[in-house]
């Protein structure tokens, strides 16, 4: 079997699940090559084949489709895994169907955006189903999100995972001593600092977590293009900026946060419940099947429900600490990584083997 996977970003979530895939698929034998953007972490952490490539779709597109359509060419793989939105629309413009492939959009593009562009990225996915052989969501709420707006391809739903073996419940106190953190109740927030991401609405809801926790403090992990117009001088919010050590900070939490305007399925929540940690999110796609009762879900962007729910898992470590050890049996149950690479093996080898 010789599979190319194509991925445009190359860090963060999405990255993690392609790393996550060409390691599995290698261990199982396979001829695995990874199409990305020559920048990031993900070409330090695996053997790469650069294609420079934007984030976001504009006049570059063509070039980007020419240059991804000679590197599939030279490749003649058996069956292209095309990663985001951008790298489904390069890569289906490219191979137009020819090669069986696999479409896994991580979060639908007109989720992120409104207007003009919202309808024009509604047409497009349901347009390009002629060319995806198979669609991969990685929620219940992604896949009918994806029917509603016109997608018809056939499709699976396999939800994200990670390594519980390496993600485990740790010491709280031994963590902050290795970050250097004071013992305050602690929520930490994990994440690129971008509007999709919504720490702007976290900032918002947290003088009122004050109010009721005055010694609470939030770590903000991660960098990205909204540090320098959120970023405040404030002595209970700590920004620490991009870290490679996660667990780390998820074993220092009291309560992990995730403020997210849109997800597929987001990785944080599965993370912190592998650690052991409650978590508290806005209720968007994925986050309902993912934490289960394992944190608190508040209705899209009410800043003032996250603030309480924060609030109260501060207060009262008893609550989050319950929801934390569910979290735990819901990771290792539900959310392993090797669960989720079987799967997405499974469904190449019938979908390689249905194109003979």
């Amino acid at each position: 079997m010789k599979i190319v996977h194509v991925t445009q970003p190359v860090e963060a979530g999405v990255a993690k699940v392609v790393l996550d895939l060409a390691r599995a698929q290698r261990a199982a034998g396979w001829e695995v090559h990874v199409v990305c953007p020559p920048h990031g972490w993900l070409p330090d952490q695996l053997s790469t084949i650069p294609w420079p490539a934007t984030r976001s779709p504009g006049l570059s597109v063509l070039g980007e489709t020419l240059r991804l359509h000679k590197i599939l060419r030279k490749l003649r793989p058996d069956v292209i895994h095309l990663h985001s939105s951008k790298a489904g629309l390069t890569g289906r413009l490219a191979v137009r169907g020819r090669t069986p492939t696999i479409f896994q959009p991580h979060l639908w593009s007109f989720r992120l955006s409104n207007g003009l562009l919202r309808r024009a990225c509604t047409r497009w996915e349901a347009f390009a189903s002629r060319w995806t052989h198979q669609l991969v969501c990685v929620s219940d709420d992604e896949l009918a999100s994806g029917r509603e707006a016109g997608v018809t391809a056939p499709a699976e739903v396999v939800c994200n995972g990670v390594d519980t073996t390496l993600l485990r419940p740790s010491d709280r106190t031994t963590a902050r001593r290795r970050l250097n953190l004071p013992e305050r109740p602690t929520a930490v927030c994990v994440g690129r600092l971008a509007a999709q991401k919504g720490q702007d609405l976290l900032l918002a809801a947290w003088p009122a977590v004050l109010a009721d926790v005055p010694d609470a403090q939030l770590v903000l992990v991660g960098d990205g293009p909204m540090r320098a117009v959120w970023q405040q001088d404030q002595e209970s919010v700590l920004w620490w900026g991009q870290s490679d050590d996660v667990e780390s900070f998820y074993g220092a939490a009291d309560v992990v946060v995730l403020p997210s305007r849109a997800e597929g399925m987001a990785l944080v929540p599965l993370e912190a419940m592998a650690c052991g940690r409650s978590v508290v999110a806005f209720d968007v796609d994925g986050v309902r099947q993912s934490i289960g009762p394992a944190g608190a879900l508040v209705a899209k962007e009410d800043v003032a429900a996250l603030g309480q729910a924060l609030a109260a898992r501060l207060a009262y470590p008893s609550l989050a600490d319950g929801e934390g050890r569910t979290g735990r049996r819901r990771a290792e149950t539900l959310f392993d990584r090797a669960r989720m690479t079987d799967q997405i093996i499974t469904l190449v080898e019938k979908l390689e083997g249905d194109a003979r």
